[in-house]
């Protein structure tokens, strides 16, 4: 009889319970009394996640797993400088006032402040991590500046009013409007006076749109203005910027190197590190072959520069690591799905010329997180596709990964409000309590194994940053979207045994559509647009094929006794109405039409009808059920024999704020 650990494998245990298997066990370890949620402030849910399988590896293994996560952590300052160019100095600050402070911890002034901390230690700055607004703290400038006082923290003018001043710097990254979008936005990832159009002529200057296998131009630097007034970059090296951080993390990915499980890991690691001691981008395309060809073996691991969501131009990669510990028996049952993905390009809506001839070397796998650092945590993806320069993607292949553990914890913390709530009908709710994690579960696998994937660009177009420019990053993930919504309804997942009818995919629909119309737009406050990419990509897809689908009703806005409802009445034409949208989107990207990326993107995916997002806060509040989710990290600590580690030992800490000082403490390589 075979055991699934359900807590990491619920994706393959519910494709396995799907399709009517008898021999699944679920072991008692599930119900082990394990606290999910630790606490709840402001928008935030703060979670926990376990990691099974940890017990069976060795301990070469464990000390792998240990090295590739401490140079996450090493790096781990430089994510919040490159959110915002105070954060280093407000969260040392922080840091030290909550270490030091010996007054009363009771009134109302010392809360606030320790929910503002709260706030920026889950952001790693003062911009909430989603929408990107600055938030202000609840306590007021003379508190704050009496808390610095009474523990010998100070701060900068420019800093205090960075804190304070609604005004200064207000949004870290901003993609919409006919503004600068370089100088309105506060990331660091320029200099304070480089603009836009100086962005965009310097890097049209040295790019060759016709090259198909160019460098990812500008991922690993920061463009400043020299003392001669032009521009260069500075690059994110061991002997350039974030050096100090950087020269952590290459020691520890030396010491990783030492316990690789086989040769292939072991040199994509080296072409790491010599991309980290260089900064050449050559180097980090090399790597990023070695490392999409490293299949081989328990453990694998994200790190470097990665994705660039935080750059309104998207250039520049954002700092992130996730280390994982292959689920084998679970991506065993979901190989299915990379092993069919040339009849899923093949047999797409999009244009023949649009489609992949041969889509190479995608594979797909369930994974186990032991780790997270930067970008990834402590609000995390649960699905990942990697490399992201499309030439090696086309030629080399991609990795796909489902976060097992992230996602049962997601599930574990969850509740029914939501549901309740907005679920239109009873037959609406059950069908959601029956399947709505399965087909939540497969549209991830979707959308990251075939969706990105999926379809190619015309020669001498250029890469969708330099055609798409700020509409790039939603596009792209419409594009996956609408790729997996499209194919959850297909038979073909039930021939291929992924589902046994389609329950999960209507039930995903269901969900898809309400989120997209209604239920995100619980984060935004009141007055905001939409900015964030995948918020802009679930309105647009939804509200498209909401406008499409009138004239035959196919989704219905109804009001019920006060309450609005989005009903799906026709979930074949929907899917249909999806393939459109796909089929457009993929010669968006593939002809360089910025012109109707742009119109789809702003007509579709960013304004938000007033009166209904005031009924969704007001519905919504009601249920006190933070939007946001983010978790505790588990400490790994060496086990020591004569001087020497020999083994990892595990622990899952509980403590929001306690384990943010302790990474404070031990990773503070950048000042």
């Amino acid at each position: 009889m075979k055991k699934f650990f359900a807590y990491a494998s619920c994706l393959a245990l519910l494709v396995a319970c799907e399709q009517g298997t008898e021999e699944i066990e679920i072991t008692e370890e599930m119900n082990e009394e394990f606290v999910w949620q630790t606490e709840q402030f402001a928008d935030i849910k703060v979670l926990r996640y376990q990691v099974p399988g940890w017990d069976e590896l060795s301990a070469n293994q464990r000390m792998l797993v240990y090295y590739l996560n401490e140079a996450g952590l090493a790096g781990r300052d430089i994510m919040w400088d490159m959110n915002y160019r105070h954060n280093l100095e407000i969260r040392h600050a922080l840091e030290g006032i909550i270490a030091n402070y010996q007054g009363d911890k009771e009134e109302q002034s010392w809360q606030d402040f320790m929910v503002y901390a709260k706030r920026v230690f889950f952001s790693s700055g003062i911009h909430h991590h989603y929408s990107n607004a600055k938030f202000l703290p609840e306590m007021n400038r003379a508190y704050f500046e009496q808390l610095l006082a009474n523990t010998n923290q100070s701060l900068s003018e420019e800093a205090m009013e960075a804190i304070f001043n609604p005004d200064v710097d207000a949004k870290k990254v901003v993609k919409a409007g006919d503004g600068d979008l370089v100088l309105s936005s506060a990331v660091n990832f320029y200099g304070p006076d480089v603009t836009q159009k100086e962005v965009e002529d310097f890097y049209k200057a040295i790019i060759d749109t016709e090259d198909l296998e160019a460098i990812s131009y500008g991922l690993n630097s920061t463009l400043v203005r020299n003392e001669n007034g032009e521009l260069e970059e500075k690059v994110w090296h061991v002997n350039g910027l974030y050096g100090s951080a950087i020269s952590k993390i290459v020691e520890n990915l030396e010491q990783a190197v030492k316990y690789a499980e086989n040769e292939a890991q072991g040199n994509a690691l080296k072409l790491l590190i010599e991309y980290y001691k260089t900064g050449d981008l050559e180097t980090w395309d090399e790597y990023s072959i070695a490392w999409v060809e490293a299949t081989e073996g328990d453990i694998d691991y994200i790190n470097g520069f990665i994705e660039v969501y935080n750059d309104p131009l998207g250039y520049r990669g954002s700092y992130e690591t996730i280390v994982q510990i292959k689920d084998f028996e679970a991506s065993k049952r979901m190989a299915v799905v990379a092993d069919n993905v040339q009849w899923f390009e093949d047999n797409s809506p999009i244009m023949d010329e649009h489609k992949k001839e041969k889509v190479t070397g995608v594979t797909y796998k369930l994974v186990t997180v032991a780790g997270e650092a930067g970008d990834a945590t402590p609000s995390t993806p649960i699905g990942v596709n990697l490399p992201n320069a499309n030439w090696i993607r086309a030629k080399h292949g991609s990795k796909s990964v489902s976060l097992g553990n992230i996602e049962y914890a997601y599930h574990e913390a969850g509740g029914k409000g939501m549901q309740e709530e907005f679920g239109f009908s009873t037959e609406h709710n059950e069908r959601a309590e029956k399947y709505g994690q399965l087909g939540s579960a497969m549209h991830t696998a979707l959308h990251e194994v075939v969706g990105h994937a999926s379809g190619k660009i015309n020669p001498g177009v250029g890469t969708p940053k330099e055609t798409m420019k700020n509409y790039a990053s939603t596009l792209e993930e419409a594009r996956a979207d609408l790729v997996a919504l499209y194919y959850i309804m297909d038979p073909k997942m039930v021939e291929i045994g992924l589902l046994q009818d389609n329950g999960a995919a209507l039930a995903e629909y269901d969900n898809y559509i309400a989120n997209g119309m209604m239920l995100q737009l619980r984060r935004l406050k009141p007055g905001e647009e939409i900015e964030e990419d995948h918020m802009r990509n679930r309105q647009l897809n939804a509200s498209w094929a909401y406008e499409k689908g009138l004239p035959d009703n196919v989704i219905e806005k109804k009001v019920v006794e006060g309450k609005t409802y989005f009903v799906i009445n026709d979930y074949d034409k929907l899917r249909a109405i999806f393939g459109e949208l796909l089929r457009e989107i993929q010669r968006i990207k593939s002809e360089g039409d910025y012109d109707a990326g742009k119109a789809l993107v702003e007509n579709y995916g960013v304004k938000v009808d007033p009166a209904l997002h005031a009924e969704v806060l007001e519905r919504s509040t009601k249920l006190n059920i933070a939007p946001y989710s983010g978790f505790i990290n588990p400490v790994m600590k060496p086990i020591m024999e004569n001087g020497k580690m020999i083994d990892v030992e595990i622990t899952f800490p509980t403590d929001f704020v306690e384990q943010h000082l302790y990474y404070g403490s031990k990773y503070s390589f950048l000042k």
